[in-house]
């Protein structure tokens, strides 16, 4: 009777060991990276229009609106300024800068990791006004209309363990010209990068919820209840709304009214879904994101499809630049990666100094990114040579107008010119 029981206790060992590695083998090969084709949901038709030229002079008010620069969050800078650059002024912002500023009205707005908010002037690195609002800020404010929007978490301490749903942040409107603020509207916290478009301000908080704000007022339009924390921006191209969530599944919306479009997600592995903490980029039909899984994504833009999936062997919380094509972001493993915008495939590789968990920016064909180890890189976006470096920059890596590049350093931002 012993030997039987024996028997059957190895057998049941035997059967639950062959399922497990079953199931390990089939998350594995969920995992995998999928290439891409270039006949599915890829437009290429925008491709043969160049970027839109930088306004007039004497038109330049708005010049760098959000982060991301355009609505579709591409990260491409119509530009013509060009590496090597010699710094003209240096502003010290006394705390951790993780998001990069806008630009508008001949100043540099942005907002430190304790809840100061500034106004610099571009020409000279001069103070014009600021504003301690005592929240936590891990957001690029936007810009329209002679006002400025910020997106703010919680007080502090700012990395508080707290349930989202007893913590509580604001969107706060100021007047770009002194910093008066205009309406604050109180919502969950946020990390949430704000996009303004057609009156509306766009952005997304812990709770799950994004939120459409009248620009006016503040006052909220409708609200849309996804599954986990937002603590991406919100991206629009047309009138879809599109935003990840950091229980890895990516929403498009209707930017008129919230309704859900469709849902998808990250690939399935052992561990559960990858999360979106990167903002997408809109480009040629689809989607791009990067994803803590390691991977960047690639869905269609209509459909919800994924397209195409690449790992990179580290974290990727920045935000891709696409340009010509090509789909440029860095991860934690320390390679920043050229990706073909229809396959996948890899055009280049960069081995960078330390990992990178900022977002590139794309100017008349160099890609500007930072590193955890405080280096600021300039690469030639055709091939990854490099062409000039900067010793300071973590996160927030660069912006620029007509005649200066910014480059935000761990707590100092760099007015440079072209040497």
């Amino acid at each position: 009777m012993r030997w039987w029981l024996i028997g059957g206790a190895i057998a049941l060992v035997l059967l639950l060991g062959g399922v497990s590695a079953g199931y390990v083998l089939y998350k594995r090969e969920e995992a995998k990276d999928v290439r891409g084709s270039s006949t599915e949901e890829f437009v290429t038709t925008e491709e043969e229009e160049p970027l839109p030229p930088p306004p007039p002079r004497e038109q330049l008010e708005v010049v760098w609106p959000l982060n991301g620069y355009d609505a579709e969050r591409q990260r491409v800078a119509p530009f013509d300024l060009s590496p090597p650059f010699r710094r003209v002024w240096t502003f010290r912002a006394r705390n951790l800068l993780e998001f990069p500023p806008v630009i508008a009205y001949g100043r540099l707005y942005f907002t430190n990791n304790s809840g100061v908010m500034f106004a610099v002037n571009t020409k000279t690195g001069k103070r014009a006004w600021k504003l301690p609002v005592r929240r936590c800020v891990a957001a690029s404010p936007a810009v329209a209309n002679g006002t400025v929007y910020q997106s703010f978490m919680n007080r502090p301490p700012c990395n508080s363990k707290a349930e989202p749903g007893r913590l509580e942040g604001e969107v706060i409107a100021f007047a770009a010209s002194f910093g008066k603020i205009l309406w604050r509207t109180r919502i969950g916290p946020t990390e949430s990068s704000p996009l303004v478009a057609d009156g509306v301000v766009y952005v997304g908080d812990w709770r799950g919820r994004v939120y459409a704000l009248d620009a006016t007022t503040g006052r909220v339009r409708w609200t849309f209840q996804g599954r986990g924390r937002i603590k991406g921006g919100v991206a629009r191209s047309g009138n879809r709304l599109y935003v990840g969530t950091y229980d890895g599944y990516l929403y498009a919306l209707r930017a008129k009214t919230g309704k859900l479009i469709w849902r998808t997600k990250s690939q399935d592995r052992l561990g559960g879904l990858g999360q979106f903490y990167s903002t997408p980029a809109i480009a040629y039909g689809r989607v791009y994101i990067g994803s803590t899984d390691g991977k960047v994504y690639s869905f269609g833009a209509a459909s919800g499809e994924l397209r195409w999936s690449h790992g990179t062997g580290g974290y990727v919380y920045g935000s891709p630049a696409v340009w010509r094509k090509t789909v440029y972001v860095g991860s934690y493993s320390g390679s920043f990666y050229a990706l073909d915008a229809a396959t996948g495939d890899v055009r280049w590789r960069f081995r960078a100094n330390g990992d990178i968990s900022g977002s590139a920016v794309v100017m008349n064909g160099v890609v500007y990114f930072s590193t955890f180890k405080e280096r600021t890189y300039a690469l030639d976006a055709r091939t990854g040579k490099q062409l000039w470096t900067f010793d300071d920059g973590k996160y927030a890596g660069v912006v620029a107008d007509r005649e200066r590049l910014y480059l935000i350093g761990h707590a100092r931002v760099y007015g440079m010119v072209e040497k």
